[in-house]
């Protein structure tokens, strides 16, 4: 009997580590071997023709720490994560509620909030760009007939630069994030909501009280989500100011885009990549920890 359920055992476990392997291969492949690679080449120097990489230890690093553009973009990307992040998160919130709401014309409302996310980066950015076209974009051209304001180049400046990115990217990622709290709504118990408005809750009260703890594990998901795509940004930054006027609206992954591809320099590339990557972890660690408390997954 012992020898039956051993056998058994064996045959579940080499049947389950098979239905995995196909997973485990892409998720190597694609993603733990580039990294170690990327973490190793990051100790070595650029390869040139028939010159061989040699390395160089800790020598890429004090050169980052040593380089003005780089602490330049960092605070570029710190500034739009914390420009993108709580906005579009909170406009997803609002959109879902207003969308769940029984209303004429619902169906159409939605697909209007989700069309941002299914165009492609390269159409929204075209899009952005004759919107912020100055003398005869359109926001010019409203904000001069209705207000008489005098024409901006918001992509032009480097004080205006980057926040008009911000103001494409929550544009762009809103509806996407929607779609997670709308199910997230659909799926909190009608009667939750119904026997708090008999005891007079207001919808302050049953959204501050019910719905928006029921919706942490969303909100969880969706601010991981969020984080990594405001480190990931290259698309609406190569067409609307390719990094400009003088760095302002250049961000951490072009910037490693810009190095290692534009300037060919793959080692210094792989050293700003293990610090994106570090970043990254850092964030989604520190995110786990601050919601861990608050989420409720019953």
């Amino acid at each position: 009997m012992t020898s039956h359920r051993s056998v058994r055992f064996r045959r579940d476990w080499i049947h389950g580590w098979l239905l995995l392997l196909p997973a485990m291969v892409f998720l190597f492949a694609f993603t733990h071997i580039p990294a170690i690679t990327t973490i190793i080449n990051s100790f070595y120097s650029t390869p040139r023709g028939r010159r061989e990489a040699k390395f160089l230890g800790l020598t890429n690093y004090e050169r980052l720490l040593d380089d003005a553009v780089f602490w330049k973009v960092l605070g570029n990307n710190l500034w739009f994560a914390l420009g993108t992040i709580p906005m579009s998160v909170a406009l997803a919130i609002v959109m879902a509620l207003w969308v769940n709401d029984k209303m004429a014309g619902r169906g159409f409302l939605r697909m209007a909030f989700f069309t941002p996310t299914v165009l492609p980066l390269i159409a929204v950015a075209n899009i952005w760009l004759f919107f912020y076209t100055p003398g005869f974009g359109l926001i010019d051209q409203l904000t001069s007939s209705l207000f008489g304001w005098s024409s901006v180049n918001w992509l032009g400046d480097p004080a205006t630069a980057l926040n008009a990115v911000i103001v494409v990217t929550v544009w762009k990622e809103a509806g996407f994030f929607m779609i997670f709290y709308l199910a997230a709504l659909q799926a909190i118990p009608v009667t939750l909501t119904e026997a708090a408005r008999i005891e007079g809750a207001s919808r302050w009260t049953i959204f501050w009280r019910i719905t928006f703890p029921l919706m942490m594990p969303t909100t969880l998901f969706v601010s991981i989500n969020a984080v990594i795509n405001s480190f990931r940004l290259v698309d609406h930054i190569f067409i609307l100011t390719d990094g400009g006027p003088d760095n302002a609206s250049s961000l951490l992954l072009f910037y490693i885009y810009e190095t290692a591809f534009r300037f060919w320099e793959t080692g210094y590339g792989a050293t700003l990549t293990v610090v994106l990557l570090l970043l990254l972890s850092l964030m989604a660690i520190g995110q786990f920890f601050l919601f861990d408390r608050r989420v409720h997954y019953k």
